[in-house]
Parts: structure tokens; sequence; C-alpha cells
């Protein structure tokens, strides 16, 4: 049995430079793989994929089972916390998430942490399994949408392409959006430290919409949301390491890399890789950036690509990934090609060389 210390994402999350990188990809468990595609017809609503364990233990494991990632992240997804929290939240084919939108702010009032570890034993169930399941030199990943992320669902009703509900609440009235992101750190925090008492090694934090944030606000809903659950769990379960992923936050990434104590920090596909070398991996551990699409094109543009982010970033503390989730478009033989790219790469070579 592989001992903790032993695994090459956690070597990566505790500062080392490996000779080459632990890899895993954002929603490497879905639609681009057939025998997803085939779990989900049989499944019913995609909350159910979600609450069966069964059907989620499977999920997860089924990229691990064809590509060896070194990681494997619990297939859930970030609306499971509002629907704890008693907001109505369904699936529609072809359209995606929708939910019953919160209006304020007497909305917030029908939305309790009551009972929400009930509503969510199916995912602790899930994780429990998946830590007796996965080999050995595999880590289990935990996740949770960040605050304002998971909160634009809610106000929305669903995704969004000018988050113009969020916005409103929070430039108008502000008191009680925030109300709104501290029912949500504490839940969230909540949630995250249920799944590391069931067994998940890492945890990361999703906030897939910070970018659409001016500086101000984007500090006030994402950086402090971001750094109060960091804490929490540092002080609470110390030793687990924390990923970031502030999704668009620009220049701010530096302020989430010095401020928030994680261990790692998610870059989306918009960061120079030479600043984000010398302004964040000098801080901490940093995980990317591969754009999703280049993967998709596959060719001699996703060598280079991958190359590139390799001769940057592979001579520190780094996880290769995408720069955002894999799409369903995805060729498999292209994700195969770029594993065996990564597990080529050598260091030490690149620096003796």
């Amino acid at each position: 049995m592989k001992q903790a210390s032993d695994k090459l994402l956690l070597q990566a999350l505790s500062g080392k430079t490996l000779p080459r990188p632990p890899v895993w990809l954002m929603r490497q468990a879905g639609r681009y793989l057939p025998e997803y595609r085939a779990l989900r017809a049989e499944a019913g609503g995609f909350l159910d994929l979600c609450f069966t364990p069964d059907l989620a233990v499977e999920v997860t494991l089924q990229p691990i089972r064809r590509y060896g990632f070194d990681a494997s992240i619990l297939f859930s997804d970030i609306l499971v916390v509002p629907h704890a929290l008693g907001q109505k939240v369904w699936f529609e084919e072809g359209v995606g998430p929708r939910l019953e939108a919160i209006e304020k702010p007497a909305g917030l009032d029908r939305l309790s942490r009551d009972g929400m570890h009930e509503a969510l034993a199916p995912v602790y169930e899930t994780v429990r399994r998946l830590s007796k399941e996965l080999p050995p030199e595999v880590t289990l990943i935990g996740f949770a949408g960040a605050p304002w992320t998971v909160a634009s669902y809610m106000l929305e009703g669903g995704s969004s392409k000018d988050f113009a509900a969020g916005k409103r609440w929070a430039y108008g009235a502000p008191d009680d959006f925030q109300r709104l992101i501290d029912l949500l750190v504490e839940a969230t925090g909540d949630y995250l430290i249920a799944q590391i008492d069931a067994g998940v090694e890492v945890v990361q934090i999703f906030d897939s919409w910070a970018g659409i944030w001016p500086e101000e606000a984007l500090r006030r809903w994402c950086l402090e949301p971001a750094k109060a659950l960091t804490a929490r769990i540092q002080k609470e379960r110390p030793g687990i390491p924390v990923i970031l992923f502030p999704r668009g936050a620009g220049l701010l990434y530096r302020d989430f890399a010095i401020e928030c104590g994680a261990a790692g920090l998610g870059l989306d596909t918009t960061l120079p890789l030479g600043w984000a070398r010398d302004e964040l991996q000098s801080r901490l551990t940093v995980q990317g950036n591969l754009d999703p699409l280049q993967l998709v094109a596959g060719g001699d543009q996703l060598t280079q690509a991958v190359e590139r982010i390799l001769n940057h970033l592979g001579q520190g503390p780094f996880i290769f990934n995408l720069g955002h989730g894999i799409v369903p478009e995805t060729p498999l033989d292209h994700v195969s090609r770029m594993m065996e790219q990564i597990h080529a790469w050598n260091a030490s070579e690149r620096r003796a060389g």
C-alpha cells in the first residue's frame, strides 16, 4: 500500500518539484467517455446519478481505469449544496441546471443548513467507497463550488451570460447578498469537512465565475470567502491541502496566492505562463492550464502546447491540468496522446539540457 507521502499529487501540493508532474483533468469523469454516456442513459436524472453511490463510484473510477490519472475527483455537482439547503434544483436535457430562483430577502429565509448532511449522505458514502476502491497511488479529491459561483446559479435560476440578477442584488442590497454568501461559506465548509472525514485527501474549490467582477467586488465576494474556507479547513483538518480555482481572476490571481493560504492554485487558460511561473509558482503549487479546445483539436499544436506548459511550469511545484473542464467532443485518443507526452517528460533532463 502506498503511503500518502508517496502519492505524486500530494508531493506536488507539499511544494516538491517532481521529475514529471502529476496529472488529472477537471470533469475527467463525464460526457467525453462512452462508458459514462452508457451509464448516464440508465441512471435517470442527473441528480440521481450524483446521489446513487453505486453509480457515482463507477463514474469516478472510469477515467482512472482508462487513463491512469494521478488523481480522481469525486463525481458530483456543485449544486448539491443549494439542493441540500432546501432550494429546488433539477437538470434539463439540452439545457443544463435549473433552479427555482431565490428572490430577496424572503428566499433566504427558506434556506437552512438543518438536514444538510442527511441530504448529502449519499455523497459521503460515495467518498468512503472510493477511498477503498481507488488504486493506492491515486489521490482522491473532493470539491465544492465557491460561494459566489453557487450563489450565481441560485439567484439566476440556472446558467447566465451576464449574471444580472446576482450583480443587481450585490450592488443594490449588499447586506442581504452578504447573508447569502455567509450562509454558503458556512454550508460549503461543513460539506468539505464532511468529505474529508469520509476520506478525501485534497479539496478543490471551484469559483468558475470569479472573473465577472471588478476588483473590489471580486475581493469581497470571491477572495474573502476563499480565504475563510481555506482557514477553516486548515484549522479543523490540518494537513489537508486546498486548491483554489478563481477562474478569470487575472492579475488578482496573485492576491489569491499571497493572501488565501491555499496549497495550490488552478490556472485558467488566459494566464501567461511566464507570469504564472514568476508571480504564483514562487509562492505555491500551480495547476493547469491547457485550453480544453486544444485537447479537442489535437495534432502538432497539442503537442507543442503541452510541451510549452511543461517547460514553463515543470521546473517547480506543478500539477498538469486543463484551464477549465474537459468538453464532451474531446477525442479519446487525444487524451491518450497527451498522457503519453506528460509521462515521457522529465524535468531533470530538461534542466540538464
